[in-house]
């Protein structure tokens, strides 16, 4: 029989869970601000606030379902309890805020409630249904693959190192990891760990990116020398991994709507020895000045977000069914736009981070409808349960006149 830790790290969990479910805090970020809060915690102490976080999140649903009823503020310790209560080889301390939590009706409760599948695989119903209607028997392994721990990859800087050369330093700190074969600057480590606190970090030899994200910038097909734009480039993941494509040559002008995240984007360059990155805010008649002057473009588009549910679970409890909807729209007018950039000749990768064919294959067929001057080369939808890494879709296409 397990025991469970000492209460101080209960109260880092309730109010963290709190935050996120009852402020509209991201996951991600409320549990970094946790483990900053007390630096008496140590590595062991901290690995169990996030993971339990994290499983909460993920299982929201079927633990509700154990509980039979819903999460509120006042019901926040007995949705802990609750989760560790499913697990018979714990064993719950008698502390007055779980008074109420009786494992053999939970798990009495859990084998009712888990009759649907919905509530078995943690989704909310219109999240469920949605998926099903688009992917069919599919939607079931990915919800199960989603529902597994995302694995911490690491895209070697190649401006700087080399992916051995890092692998070697980090082993010599005591972090193993594995070089992934079919991902050219990929490493993955064997176990969750601060690796920002490494100095190979603070030297610019790596970023985390997901292994399936590494996948897009190739995609692209750069060369040194070419001007590039990634249009909605955010904090420049795929902006810097493109400048190392580029062997620091040529220009890659970086897009966004805001200047925030431009801003982290510069910062991260500076460290990655990245020079040839211009920011650019997105404006009324940016796009419009730009038409006919790139080599490639990359549109990463706004998305729902439906193929990395592994990696921020809380998605499933914020998406609404009308945000679909909505961002289907303004996928297609980024895409109807922003493909004006790129000259005669020239390529573009549109990609999300959705496995969602109404916001992948579709809008491309829409697109190639309304603008018979374009061509699709290739599309891939890279999918959780196939990869064991964030589901990603991209479609190369050429402006051919």
């Amino acid at each position: 029989m397990k025991i469970l830790p000492y209460k101080n790290l209960f109260v880092g969990i309730t109010d963290t869970l709190n935050n996120i479910f009852f402020e509209g805090k991201y996951a991600d970020k409320e549990v970094e601000r946790t483990l900053k809060s007390n630096k008496l915690w140590g590595a062991r102490d901290r690995g169990f606030i996030a993971q339990t976080v994290y499983d909460l999140v993920r299982w929201k649903r079927l633990v509700e379902g154990a509980m039979s009823r819903p999460l509120s503020k006042e019901t926040i310790w007995e949705f802990v309890g609750t989760w560790f209560a499913l697990d018979p080889e714990q064993k719950l301390p008698a502390w007055e805020e779980f008074q109420k939590v009786y494992p053999k009706e939970i798990l009495k409760r859990h084998h009712e409630s888990s009759k649907n599948i919905a509530v078995a695989e943690s989704y909310p119903d219109w999240m469920f249904e949605l998926g099903q209607a688009a992917l069919g028997d599919r939607w079931l392994e990915e919800v199960h693959a989603m529902n597994s721990q995302a694995p911490t990859v690491l895209r070697v800087n190649t401006l700087k190192t080399d992916r051995k050369t890092l692998q070697k330093a980090l082993k010599d700190r005591g972090v193993k990891t594995n070089l992934l074969s079919k991902y050219q600057d990929a490493i993955e480590l064997e176990e969750k760990m601060n690796i920002f606190r490494t100095d190979e970090f603070q030297n610019g030899w790596f970023e985390v990116q997901d292994a399936g994200s590494q996948l897009i910038a190739p995609y692209l097909r750069v060369g040194p020398g070419m001007r590039v734009v990634d249009a909605c480039a955010g904090a420049g993941g795929k902006s810097l991994h493109l400048a190392s494509l580029m062997e620091n040559k040529g220009q890659i002008i970086a897009m966004d709507l805001y200047e925030w995240k431009l801003k982290e984007l510069k910062r991260r360059a500076k460290r990655n020895n990245v020079q040839n990155i211009q920011t650019k805010v997105i404006e009324a008649k940016t796009i419009k000045r730009m038409e006919n002057t790139a080599d490639r473009l990359l549109i990463d588009a706004p998305c729902s977000g439906l193929g990395v549910l592994r990696r921020n679970p809380d998605a499933k409890w914020k998406l609404q069914p009308q945000f679909i909807d909505e961002i289907v729209v303004l996928q297609e007018k980024i895409l109807s736009e922003y493909s004006k950039v790129i000259k005669v000749g020239g390529l573009m990768v549109y990609a999300t981070c959705s496995i969602l064919p109404q916001e992948n294959e579709q809008q491309v067929e829409k697109f190639l409808a309304n603008n018979p001057n374009y061509k699709l080369l290739s599309e891939k939808t890279h999918y959780p349960s196939e990869t064991n890494y964030d589901g990603f879709y991209m479609a190369l296409i050429e402006r051919t006149a």
